[in-house]
């Protein structure tokens, strides 16, 4: 492709990230795109759709290649997240395309893309940017013959009853989904040079994907739980990207049925898919995870203003606040594992910041007894969470000649030497011209 990946957006300016790490306000996104096939999905999924407006989302509902969509007017853009359920449009309507869905999500918004076994090239490619590739073959399911769901319809085990859920409390919430999820679609494989996507929902050991209609002749490409049906991706300029293999997982049919997993005897009155996909459009549209960083400050110890730089040896105080957005307010974020380095080059210190566990991180130490143009460096990056990338310039100059002490310690001998050297050569002096004057 003409374009690089998402995966590969290490070219967005570090400038742009402060800017996300420091915004004061709530960074939930209020107006979301949700491009459809058929407008009848508004109504077969409203229960997913109906979710986000309870939250506080305004929802702009359009088919795929109507000619009037834009995603951006004048330079600006008109929404913060976009929802593709149109599986198997050719090209989009209007000004959207595959460059302005990259540009969408390179600019830090969200994006999320349900596709299914008739997902189109154009799907497939914008999942391929993001470092998701589907199976090639345009016929293929996850099938799976011992985690299957029990179902009187259907026969062929690609209703999927899946419970494989990655372990983190941030992206799925703290309440664990006891229910397995429905699942029936297409599976996919992460890149293996994406290492900024996440496998959420996975296929067991014993899953597969190939054609349920026709006989296997060769080994199926993916295979076990090296298939993803359910991924994430976080760009490094903080943007989120959901991608799953099944649009009839977020329709109402999979959000009310009950669900019984072959080999179980424990039959749910209703699948986890509502609380799944709840929790995870909270850590998609950053209502959960998003971090920010403020009042950045360092100062001389015994001292509160800013200095223009400071002086070999000096000892400082370095402090930062760290908040975490809860979905309604900025709480304190609590770790014990933000650390600052003061850098030139490389690290002369690393220090772990110490908390007051109110959101207040903070830590004191000695300049280096080198001199030069240095820097305060927050590199923070934790699974689920947005990365903080802070940094604060800094010189640090030398000694003034009329710095130094008169006298030092360490040259003390050379100091006794001189005066022993002086006082010899007086007490010579004295006896040299006595003895001088007895002989005369």
């Amino acid at each position: 492709m003409s374009r690089p990946p998402l995966i590969f957006f290490a070219a967005i300016s570090l400038v742009a990230t402060l800017c996300s790490s420091f915004s004061p306000d709530h960074p939930t996104n209020r107006r979301i795109l949700v491009l459809l096939d058929d407008l009848a999905i508004q109504s077969s999924h409203s229960l997913f759709f109906n979710s986000l407006q309870s939250r506080g989302f305004e929802l702009d509902f359009k088919l795929a290649d109507d000619p009037k969509i834009g995603l951006k007017r004048y330079g600006q853009y008109l929404y913060d997240g976009l929802i593709i359920f149109s599986p198997t449009i050719e090209r989009f309507g209007g000004s959207v395309d595959l460059a302005a869905i990259v540009d969408f999500v390179d600019s830090g918004r969200d994006l999320i893309i349900a596709a299914d076994t008739s997902a189109s090239d154009l799907i497939r490619e914008i999942a391929a940017e993001c470092g998701v590739d589907f199976d090639e073959d345009q016929a293929a399911m996850v099938i799976d013959h011992t985690s299957y769901a029990v179902s009187d319809t259907e026969g062929g085990h690609t209703l999927i009853a899946s419970d494989d859920f990655i372990q983190s409390d941030v992206i799925l919430g703290r309440k664990k989904i006891e229910a397995p999820v429905l699942f029936q679609g297409i599976g996919h494989s992460l890149h293996p040079a994406n290492s900024l996507g996440l496998k959420v929902l996975s296929a067991s050991p014993s899953a597969y994907s190939a054609n349920p209609k026709a006989k296997l002749s060769n080994p199926p490409s993916l295979i076990g739980s090296a298939i993803s049906l359910v991924s994430v991706v976080q760009a490094r300029n903080n943007a989120r990207v959901l991608i799953s293999g099944s649009l009839s997982l977020f329709s109402n049919r999979f959000l009310k049925s009950g669900v019984q997993k072959a080999g179980s005897s424990i039959k749910h009155a209703k699948s986890g898919n509502e609380q799944f996909l709840t929790e995870l459009s909270k850590w998609v549209f950053h209502e959960r995870g998003h971090l920010k960083a403020v009042n950045v400050r360092h100062h001389k110890v015994g001292e509160a203003d800013e200095p223009a730089m400071y002086r070999i040896n000096d000892d400082l105080e370095y402090s930062v606040e760290i908040y975490e957005w809860s979905g309604k307010s900025w709480e304190p974020y609590v770790a014990n594992d933000v650390q600052v380095q003061f850098y030139m080059m490389s690290p002369y210190v690393l220090k772990t910041l110490s908390t007051d566990q109110k959101g207040l991180y903070f830590t004191a130490f000695k300049v280096p007894d080198v001199y030069g143009v240095f820097q305060f460096k927050v590199e923070y990056q934790q699974l689920g969470y947005t990365g903080l990338s802070l940094s604060k310039q800094i010189s640090v100059r030398p000694f003034r000649h009329n710095e130094y002490e008169r006298f030092i310690p360490a040259a003390f001998p050379y100091y006794g030497a001189s005066f022993s050297m002086m006082a010899g050569f007086f007490v010579f002096t004295v006896v040299y011209s006595y003895n001088k004057q007895a002989q005369s």
